[in-house]
């Protein structure tokens, strides 16, 4: 039971907020990737090592995932409109913070409470526009998925531009008019609603659940620059999440009730849609975040030539997207998941021919593969996870998706940039362990002085770090392909009606 304040109900007012959702939802996903093209003149600006990038995109997402979890509680206990305008706010708050940090640490936190702000305005965003057009759910379910991946894809191209020509601070004022646009059209038109009875929340289950991934993705962020275990901080964060895990497994072995209900692993489909997904995100973002930097730093792109390289991809992904939702639902979706996996491993495939000596073309050409066959995957992934769950456990069954999809990110993201390091630095040293003024002397036409040892060096590493990049897309192409047996296991769905 809830209680709603009267609306106008007027088709204009549904038509404003129905728009100001959708652009909330396109925000909420743009500013994950926004910073992508841009890294280079923020690593400058805020001296932030190489091994810190990851963080950038990796605690935006983290704290979406926490706070998106509470974000049915959250609109219950204190109503809808009021917890969308707060996060509205603080998500306002934490765009200023970030053109104002000055340190990576600075930086990195208004991330985390851009991200935590995020959380909660696209499954809200979403209940409202299934509530104001009641006749058109499929479409307009389908146009939020369109506005969040069009976000992520158009992020770089908008971010590299901005940052080129206006610095990258304008990449996060771009989204000030967006917010102020959103929030005043929700305060006037939309209608408070709430729960009259708060739902009780299983906050032990999140917050164990919480400390076990964060804990996680700490350990594979700061492994390497600490030397692992040979640091107490490694060691405290690997602690906390084993015991988070630990604690939330014998939770959700020893209660009834807790925040993902038992029921939802009882569907074969879903479970095995949950594992799929998280190998999509493990490909979706961290793809992104090893591109721009081999573009600009190893082929020495400019920014925003870096960012328009993207919008192919993009343009794939939801061209493929829009057209697989379109298949009726009498057709097998099985294969469209094969086809689309297919294509997402071919395209890494051809991602392992990089070299420093390509034009632009095969970066475009991968790309735009990979971006059809991620198309591909989502509407048939979704279709696979909810066509044989029972309809009162979809809204649960809709967050564990996304939050296996968010997490895959955050986790990919962490282990391409730790094995990209871990890579370089073992390749640098097999290339460059005869690299000594007497070895080259001999093969030379003379002595060499320190500034050509330097600048040769310098040369190794370069392509140290091309072979590791190119390593890290084969990683990602094996994280596609071992989830592709699971498709044979998935059942059909149960016929309409």
């Amino acid at each position: 039971m809830s209680t709603t304040v009267p609306s106008t109900g007027a088709a204009g007012d549904h038509r404003a907020i129905s728009a100001a959702a959708l652009i909330a939802i396109y925000m909420q996903a743009v500013n994950i990737s926004i910073p992508n093209a841009a890294l280079p003149h923020i690593q400058a600006t805020l001296s932030m090592a190489n091994d810190e990038v990851g963080w950038v995109f990796s605690s935006y997402i983290a704290a979406s995932a926490v706070t998106m979890s509470i974000t049915q509680w959250l609109a219950g206990r204190y109503g809808r409109k009021a917890v969308y305008q707060a996060a509205l706010a603080i998500f306002t708050f934490g765009l200023v913070l970030d053109t104002l940090a000055t340190t990576s640490i600075q930086f990195v936190l208004a991330r985390i409470l851009q991200g935590a702000a995020s959380g909660p305005l696209a499954p809200l965003s979403l209940a409202i526009l299934l509530e104001v057009t009641p006749a058109r759910h499929a479409r307009m379910s389908l146009a939020s998925t369109v506005c969040s991946l069009l976000g992520i894809s158009t992020g770089p191209a908008i971010g590299g531009w901005l940052s080129e020509y206006y610095g990258w601070a304008s990449i996060f004022y771009v989204s000030l008019p967006m917010t102020a646009f959103i929030f005043m059209t929700m305060a006037s038109l939309l209608s408070e609603k709430r729960a009259e009875r708060s739902q009780p929340f299983d906050f032990f289950g999140l917050t164990t659940f919480s400390v076990g991934m964060i804990g996680l993705q700490m350990l594979l962020d700061r492994g390497e620059r600490l030397e692992w275990f040979a640091s107490t901080e490694i060691w405290a964060e690997a602690v906390a999440s084993v015991l988070g895990f630990y604690l939330f497994s014998v939770h959700v072995l020893t209660t009834r009730e807790h925040f993902l209900r038992t029921a939802l692993f009882r569907d074969r489909n879903l479970v095995l849609s949950t594992v799929i997904s998280f190998a999509l995100g493990f490909v979706l973002l961290p793809t992104l975040a090893l591109t721009s930097p081999m573009l600009e730093e190893l082929l020495n792109y400019p920014v925003d030539t870096t960012g328009y390289m993207t919008i192919p991809r993009g343009v794939a992904l939801v061209g493929a997207l829009v057209l697989t939702s379109l298949v009726p639902g009498q057709v097998d979706y099985r294969p469209f998941l094969m086809g689309g996996m297919a294509l997402v491993v071919y395209a890494n495939w051809l991602m392992l021919g990089y070299s420093p000596a390509m034009d632009w073309r095969p970066v475009v050409e991968a790309g735009m593969l990979q971006g059809a066959g991620l198309g591909m995957l989502l509407p048939a992934l979704a279709r696979a996870a909810f066509g044989t769950l029972d309809p009162k456990l979809r809204p649960e069954g809709g967050a564990l998706i996304n939050l296996s999809r968010l997490y895959g990110s955050t986790i990919g993201i962490a282990v391409v940039q730790l094995f990209f390091y871990a890579n370089t630095q073992a390749v640098h040293v097999a290339l460059a362990k005869h690299l000594t003024p007497f070895r080259v002397a001999a093969h030379g036409a003379g002595p060499i002085g320190k500034p050509s040892l330097a600048a040769l060096n310098g040369m190794v590493t370069h392509q140290a770090a091309t072979v590791a990049v190119i390593d890290q897309f084969e990683i990602l192409m094996f994280a596609m392909l071992v989830v592709i047996p699971l498709v044979f296991f998935l059942r059909k769905p149960r016929p309409a009606g």
